[in-house]
């Protein structure tokens, strides 16, 4: 745990990050920068998720992501998303009400939801309520006209160029009342006054359980992880700490009862297979990406401010076969169409990863405890060791046997389709 816990050492940006926004009118060529840059982009984030040590960083940037959303088709400068996604990193395990004082003021947020529009004698409600109903507290903690004087704190902010600027005179500086305070508040105070709130803890502890346990919270494990955030001033480790340390995240009723999400259930293929990612070469971030996006959740592009919804929602008849599809991709090096796709899992190479790679029932149990979390069934194994066989004698079983690479591919495509293999 304290391994997944530790600080990461900030990546290399992309290039053009400090590039400043174009203005006015796009050009054809800066248009095709925009779409190169976005792709870069994502590829980018998926090869700091593939590459990643041992570290809840990335995954937790990515629910950051989905927590504070926004969407590039409205947004449409890759440099802010590049900055929120620095900030999202930046903060992953950090404090969580900086965090969000940070997302007020962040030029992607700012335009995302109308905070550039929101000045003194029009007001634009748009980021004041979000902050509150998705972000902060949840529906039912707050009234309207707490929503109409957060949004006059919050009035005052533009951007220019990279950076949020804040300009005085579009500053409201009339009295607000607030969750029955009142004061010339500025958005930090709103802030303050909603962390306050003790359902504030709550809020944010329940929306963690659903992202590492289940879908359905447990209340009695919600108030005491919100109790260590309170006390520990809205840390984020601490109340990580206390759930992954937990008898409760070991729980056999809650294993494995995520569906898991697109991006990550494709990244962690890639790295569970131990393909190796050439530093000169985008080739695997790149279908990493594509198939994520046909499987349900391309980054940068969250549905609405609420984010991927997540759970059930990750499966269909569609992305359930397209998940199929890139699973069996990356074993043979070959799309549904028979294209190459760059690359390819070694299965020779995968299979003596594992300590007796020449007794077929070891190897098939190993393989299967190493790609799925949950427990699997006696007669799944035993359809299991007979994909590899593939009808020869159990005693004739050698990985140097010329067919071994075949079977092992059929192995491993088989267990990528079995329905334990979608969930986390």
């Amino acid at each position: 745990v304290e391994q997944l816990l530790a600080d990461q050492p900030e990546p290399s940006a992309p290039g053009w990050v400090n590039n400043l926004p174009y203005t006015g009118t796009l050009t054809p060529q800066q248009q095709t920068n925009y779409r190169n840059w976005i792709r870069e982009l994502r590829e980018w984030w998926i090869r700091q998720m593939i590459t990643q040590p041992l570290s809840v960083t990335e995954k937790m940037t990515l629910f950051w992501h989905g927590h504070f959303a926004t969407q590039y088709s409205t947004v449409q400068v890759p440099q802010y998303h590049y900055k929120m996604n620095a900030l999202f990193r930046r903060y992953a395990m950090g404090n969580f009400k900086d965090m969000v004082k940070a997302v007020s003021v962040d030029p992607c947020m700012l335009i995302y939801l109308d905070g550039v529009r929101n000045r003194v004698g029009a007001p634009n409600e748009n980021y004041a309520r979000e902050v509150m109903e998705l972000f902060t507290i949840g529906i039912g903690n707050y009234t309207q006209p707490d929503i109409a004087n957060a949004a006059k704190a919050f009035t005052g902010w533009t951007v220019s160029g990279l950076n949020a600027v804040f300009v005085p005179s579009r500053h409201d500086n009339t009295i607000k009342t607030f969750m029955g305070r009142s004061g010339n508040f500025d958005g930090n105070q709103i802030i303050d006054i909603i962390f306050e709130q003790a359902e504030t803890a709550r809020f944010i502890c329940r929306k963690l359980y659903r992202y590492f346990i289940y879908e359905v919270p447990d209340e009695t494990i919600i108030d005491q992880l919100a109790t260590t955030f309170r006390n520990n001033n809205y840390e984020l480790k601490p109340v990580l700490r206390q759930l992954f340390n937990s008898a409760h995240f070991y729980n056999p009723l809650t294993m494995s009862a995520e569906i898991t999400a697109p991006v990550e259930r494709a990244v962690g293929a890639i790295r569970q297979l131990g393909i190796p990612i050439p530093a000169n070469s985008n080739v695997v971030p790149s279908f990493v990406r594509t198939s994520g996006e046909t499987f349900g959740q391309a980054l940068f592009e969250p549905p609405n401010v609420a984010g991927w919804p997540g759970y059930r929602q990750w499966i269909n008849t569609t992305s359930l076969l397209a998940r199929y599809q890139f699973t069996d991709s990356i074993v043979t090096g070959r799309t549904l169409t028979n294209q190459n796709i760059g690359f390819k899992a070694n299965p020779i190479t995968f299979a003596m990863m594992f300590p007796a790679p020449n007794d077929a029932t070891a190897l098939v149990n190993d393989i299967t405890a190493h790609l799925i979390s949950m427990s699997v069934s006696n007669a799944r194994r035993a359809m299991l060791l007979e994909t590899l066989l593939q009808g020869i004698a159990l005693y004739d079983w050698n990985i140097n046997d010329p067919q071994a690479p075949t079977r092992i591919e059929g192995l491993l495509k088989v267990i990528f389709r079995m329905a334990e293999y979608q969930l986390g």
